[in-house]
């Protein structure tokens, strides 16, 4: 995996503008894994996608994530870090195909595919119907999905692919409520690439306007001499 640039992030930010998180994410670790198909990409268990995504996040941004949480009882901002290293764990290998059998019924790790495929559904329950009897490899048998089927099986895949989502216990150190959140890997990331990007066109403009250098011209640049000539241009 290589870490992407300031051109990469441009071209990132510009082609993925208005995708869905899940396209945004394959998208990131294509231009991070140039040797990989999007392809391929979408077929990784979520906990591998994520564990890359984590990754691709250390090598650009470094390994401290920072973010806060209202909270959902008095509002109050609670800050909050994790360390992508941690989840990057294992990011770089491919780890031997999985399957849980629940019931008779064997089930596959979901992919970023398997999620595409749901997202659009309003229904919370159903889109977790959906998402299960994509997974599952066993011949349909026209038996209805019990609702302690479909949470035994969400809870063995989650024990399978940990990974596949990261969920924060936190406590309100204002009211003392205390809750569960999910990082969305893939948001996060995605909108520190809309940052960076943002950034780069500011300092594109900025040095582009004082020496009318070329876009080209500017990116070409490396970090430290382009930081000192946007400082003699802000002096």
């Amino acid at each position: 995996m290589r870490a992407l640039s300031n051109s990469d992030f441009l071209q990132l930010w510009e082609r993925g503008c208005g995708m869905h998180p899940i396209d945004q994410a394959l998208l990131a670790l294509g231009a991070a894994l140039p040797h990989l198909s999007r392809a391929s990409l979408a077929d990784w268990p979520l906990g591998r996608r994520n564990a890359a995504l984590a990754e691709l996040r250390r090598r650009c941004f470094g390994a401290e994530l920072r973010s806060w949480v209202a909270c959902p009882q008095c509002d109050e901002r609670l800050e909050f870090q994790l360390d992508a290293d941690a989840l990057a764990k294992d990011g770089g290998e491919e780890p031997a195909p999985r399957t849980v059998i629940v019931r008779e019924r064997k089930f596959r790790l979901p992919t970023s595919r398997d999620l595409a495929a749901v997202v659009a559904e309003p229904d919370a329950d159903r889109a977790s119907v959906r998402l299960l009897e994509r997974c599952c490899e066993s011949p349909a048998d026209g038996a209805a999905w019990s609702e302690a089927d479909a949470e035994e099986v969400e809870e063995q895949l989650a024990l399978a692919d940990p990974l596949a989502e990261t969920r924060l216990a936190l406590r309100c150190s204002a009211c003392s409520h205390e809750w569960e959140e999910s990082l969305d890997l893939a948001s996060y990331l995605w909108s520190e690439i809309e940052a960076r990007a943002r950034r780069t066109l500011i300092d594109v403009h900025t040095l582009a306007s004082a020496y009318g250098w070329s876009e080209e011209q500017i990116l070409a640049l490396s970090e430290p001499r382009r930081a000192v000539y946007l400082e003699m241009v802000q002096a």
